[in-house]
């Protein structure tokens, strides 16, 4: 697998260098850095990383959450992990909703970043369930207290239940017998329905509202 392509963003030098060091240790290609939102913009469309991580606070200039939402209007093929210190369910939620594809804390050891770094290349959300839940407690969202089977068709239950198994979009095309085009279709429509960000979200908020079944 060719390592993945990864752009830094962080006001801090020291942060960004340690940072950049230990990826490239571990087989990461770690591309540029940035060390604002303004010049991760420049940089993302100049290099076209794979995995952008960018800290939500940033100094001077615009933030790394607004960043984040310009980077991702562009429409170019780039994830986008917040990697920062802080936990508020806040800054999740305006993450999540910005576009990013992950929020890890800058605790996280260097393996569970690779493994959430793979994650979100392959389209799946990389959120920490505790920080997930915490966002969605701090603030309750549409449909939370509707019934998800007149939300939702028989189909899009089975796939959400499997969603929050944690399966893939091609586990679940095999677990359904069904195409993974299909699936994907599938968790558009639930997300939309639910409205949610993500399908983390989705299936976080059918377990809080326990009707999934087990």
């Amino acid at each position: 697998m060719t390592a993945p392509r990864i752009l830094i963003v962080d006001d801090h030098q020291l942060a960004r260098e340690g940072l950049k060091a230990v990826l490239l240790d571990s087989g990461v290609d770690v591309i540029g850095v940035a060390a604002n939102g303004e010049d991760a913009i420049i940089q993302a469309q100049k290099l076209i990383p794979d995995v952008i991580l960018m800290d939500v606070r940033l100094g001077a200039g615009i933030d790394g959450l607004e960043a984040t939402r310009r980077i991702m209007a562009l429409g170019l093929p780039i994830k986008i992990l917040m990697l920062t210190l802080h936990d508020m369910p806040g800054y999740v939620r305006e993450a999540l909703s910005a576009g990013a594809a992950g929020y890890v804390l800058k605790d996280t050891a260097i393996g569970d970043l690779k493994m959430a770094i793979e994650q979100v290349m392959k389209g799946n959300s990389a959120v920490p369930l505790h920080l997930v839940n915490a966002a969605m407690r701090s603030a309750p969202m549409p449909g939370r207290d509707a019934d998800l089977s007149k939300m939702l068709t028989k189909r899009e239950l089975e796939v959400l239940e499997l969603i929050a198994l944690g399966l893939t979009n091609k586990e679940i095309a095999r677990r359904l017998g069904i195409s993974p085009a299909t699936v994907k279709a599938h968790v558009e429509r639930i997300i939309g329905k639910l409205g949610v960000s993500d399908r983390t979200q989705a299936a976080v908020l059918a377990t809080q509202m326990q009707t999934i079944s087990n």
